[in-house]
């Protein structure tokens, strides 16, 4: 087998490949021409049908008019206004090239548009005519513009009452009327007249012309598929190669012919060969390949075996070498092991360092959050005193119970900073966000007073609903209302407006009138704080608060407004579903 794919049958087998794919153009072209010729012919005989119906209209005409009494009038009396008027007015509504009435001698008693008087009554058309018969002539005129016109005649006799031709009916039509409304095809679709001139075509270079065959230059005609294919050089509005069809039409005595361009079957054609070639010669690579391989497998197996050898005497000497080679390898394994220890506890160390510097910023967080709180409570304490000494035993006991309220909120405070900071999540539930405003400001109320500020607070009338903890909540808004209060220290107009607004997101707005946001993209960052060196705060309010918030599916933004700054924070509505 791979003998023949030696070099000497190269050539045999290309041209084999060649033959090939030559039998399968052959008969693919032939296959192909087939439903081209069914599809000429379809066309074909649509177009005939199309001008048979065209030119049957005025021989209908025409027989109709045979039979109208004005006409016939005319015939016997002079008065030839009022046939002149039927004609014209018919001519228009039909479209008729031209209408007229003559009589046995020839002369024209009434047409739709000015003509010869006298037409000879000796020719085949008006002959027949004045004998009863049907009547039908097809003909050139003399040049409109740059196209000799083409008209089509019907004659029918005008009867007397004996049934003797009295006179003759001609209707005329111009074959440019059904040309200018011929459906447009690709195809090259012209009628010839007697078989040697062409009387109608689609295509306006063929009009006026002998047949194609003598007029188109170096034309050719094959037919070894069974169908005639003209191979023309006609111009660009003609196809190079061409399937030649013919229909008679005997009842008008034109020849339909048809010009079908064949590329799209020349192309079916050479894309099967180029395929057909395409298999044999990957046959004949696929062949080759295989062959090659072969005998590079050979010779491959030849120097594998002289390699197996002298590797064989190698193996021996390489033997001590990687004995050797392995032990220092164990060597570096142990030391690599040694070293990857003490790693490992040098960053056991660095986490550890970390943990104690984290501790050590959440005390101090811690001393921060819970100032307001402790000032309240000693402030509580005094004022109990002083209603116990003046007897006042019930105004004592509600700040007895007021101190314990804020030292059990002061333990929540410190459980909820110390699982931030473990990043810890309190369970969230049903929140109302103006029970838990109103809570916060209570906290900073104190506060608030003694540094003169004003609040701008109105609760709503109705529960508002938010998802989030309580706890951790309110610590957000007492972070916010104290960082406002501490802007507006060194201000004249101290003034705080909290706002509640209903939306796609409950939103909560904190705004002063201190001198604004600094650094807006920085106020998030632990431990960053525009407070001078020595003042309460260690930069971890407004961090600790964007924790929370986000905890709870929200989101916390600060802004600059037009006098101070405007904090707000989103937070998703609790459904009843939940």
């Amino acid at each position: 087998m791979f003998r023949f794919l030696h070099t000497k049958w190269v050539f045999p087998f290309l041209l084999g490949t060649l033959l090939i794919s030559a039998g399968v153009w052959a008969a693919a072209w032939r296959a192909a021409l087939k439903p081209l010729a069914e599809q000429a012919s379809s066309e074909l005989a649509l177009a005939s049908d199309q001008l048979t119906r065209h030119l049957f209209r005025y021989r209908e005409l025409a027989v109709v008019l045979a039979e109208h009494p004005v006409l016939k009038r005319r015939l016997s009396d002079t008065n030839a206004e009022a046939a002149d008027q039927l004609l014209q007015s018919m001519a228009d509504m039909t479209g008729a090239h031209q209408l007229l009435l003559i009589d046995r001698d020839g002369q024209v008693l009434a047409a739709s548009h000015r003509t010869a008087t006298k037409l000879d009554p000796s020719s085949p058309l008006i002959h027949r005519a004045l004998t009863g018969a049907l009547g039908a002539d097809a003909r050139f005129q003399a040049q409109v513009k740059d196209t000799t016109r083409r008209v089509f005649s019907f004659a029918a006799p005008v009867l007397n009452k004996e049934g003797q031709g009295q006179g003759v009916v001609i209707a005329r039509t111009d074959l440019l009327d059904f040309e200018e409304n011929w459906p447009s095809t690709a195809a090259a679709l012209f009628f010839t007249l007697n078989g040697a001139r062409v009387f109608a075509a689609n295509r306006l270079d063929l009009v006026n012309v002998a047949r194609p065959t003598a007029r188109f230059l170096n034309s050719s005609v094959s037919s070894w598929t069974g169908y005639e294919v003209w191979q023309l050089e006609a111009g660009p509005y003609l196809p190079d190669r061409a399937l030649h069809l013919t229909r008679r039409l005997p009842v008008v005595g034109l020849s339909g012919e048809i010009l079908l361009d064949t590329t799209p079957a020349e192309r079916s054609a050479a894309l099967l060969a180029a395929i057909a070639a395409a298999i044999c010669l990957g046959i004949g690579g696929l062949l080759l390949a295989v062959g090659e391989r072969r005998r590079a497998l050979n010779e491959r197996l030849r120097i594998e075996a002289a390699a197996n050898a002298r590797l064989e005497a190698r193996v021996a000497e390489r033997t001590t070498a990687l004995s050797e080679a392995n032990q220092d390898l164990q060597r570096e394994n142990r030391e690599r092991r040694e070293a990857e220890a003490a790693l490992k506890k040098a960053q056991d160390d660095l986490v550890q360092a970390g943990k104690l510097s984290a501790l050590g910023q959440m005390s101090a967080g811690i001393s921060h959050e819970l100032n307001q709180p402790l000032m309240a409570i000693r402030s509580f304490s005094e004022n109990a005193t002083l209603f116990l000494e003046r007897g006042q035993e019930e105004q004592a006991g509600q700040n007895l119970t007021r101190i314990s309220e804020l030292a059990h909120r002061m333990g929540r405070i410190v459980k909820n900073l110390r699982a931030f900071a473990r990043n810890e999540n309190e369970p969230m539930g049903k929140v109302d966000l103006g029970h838990v405003v109103s809570t916060a400001i209570e906290l900073t109320e104190p506060r608030l007073k003694s540094d003169g500020i004003t609040l701008d607070w109105m609760p709503p009338p109705q529960p508002i609903y938010a998802k989030a903890g309580e706890v951790r909540l309110s610590q957000v808004f007492v972070n916010l209302i104290n960082n406002a209060a501490d802007a507006m220290l060194d201000q004249d107009d101290r003034q705080i407006h909290i706002a509640i607004n209903k939306g796609k997101k409950l939103s909560v707005t904190v705004r002063d009138t201190g001198p604004g946001i600094e650094d807006p993209d920085r106020i998030f960052e632990p431990f960053f704080s525009t407070k001078q060196v020595g003042d309460e705060g260690m930069g971890l309010g407004l961090s600790i608060s964007y924790g929370l918030v986000q905890s709870f599916g929200g989101d916390i933004r600060g802004r600059n407004c037009e006098n101070g700054a405007m904090f707000t924070v989103e937070l998703p509505h609790w459904e009843d579903t939940e």
